[in-house]
């Protein structure tokens, strides 16, 4: 399966009403409700771009469609699932496990995120909040180590850090990430400033 890129009509590059480079560009530059009709466009034309249904499903966490997100990344999933970024794909369903309060759900998913990717400091962070919340203060405690270990910046040493460097501006998703995620870091330990 396609992993990067979008398939070819006749030949000739499907072109969605966004180029999917243009899709890409407003996810990084966190317009996420704006990228979501150019990832859509881009699906119609193309429903095998693994790619694109991870970065949809991310674009509608972020722009508040929360509910939408597992169905997307778990297409992803059954599209390529020997797919070398399948630990990004756990981790965003268990990213949205934790923050719809369901912590169980989310340990599972973040430990298979943990097993493919153990190099990435956000699955440990988003582990360490959720073993917390199930009151296993000790193993977050030292899966947010492993996050501070392996960040090449600050932003895992306290919440205000946190919060400054990441996206939150829909207020539902705030909210959300205030209830579950801040508070299980809370719960591992991290400061607040």
């Amino acid at each position: 399966m396609r992993n990067g890129s979008p398939g070819k009509l006749g030949g000739i590059a499907a072109q969605p009403a966004c180029a999917p480079g243009q899709s890409t560009v407003l996810r990084a530059q966190r317009r996420f409700a704006e990228a979501i009709p150019e990832y859509e466009a881009a699906l119609a034309l193309d429903r095998n771009w693994v790619g694109a249904y991870y970065a949809l499903g991310q674009c509608k966490l972020f722009a508040g469609s929360i509910e939408e997100t597992i169905p997307l990344v778990e297409q992803a999933i059954r599209l390529s699932p020997r797919d070398p970024q399948l630990g990004i794909h756990y981790h965003q369903i268990g990213l949205v496990h934790l923050l719809q309060s369901r912590a169980d759900e989310a340990i599972d998913w973040l430990e298979k995120a943990r097993g493919a990717m153990p190099q990435r400091p956000d699955i440990h962070a988003n582990l360490a909040s959720a073993y917390a919340l199930k009151g296993h203060t000790e193993r977050g405690a030292a899966e947010l180590a492993e996050a501070r270990r392996l960040n090449p910046d600050d932003r895992y040493t306290n919440i205000a850090r946190l919060q400054a460097v990441g996206y939150w501006e829909v207020p539902k998703i705030r909210a959300l990430f205030e209830a579950t995620y801040w508070a299980g870091l809370r719960l591992a330990r991290m400061p607040e400033e």
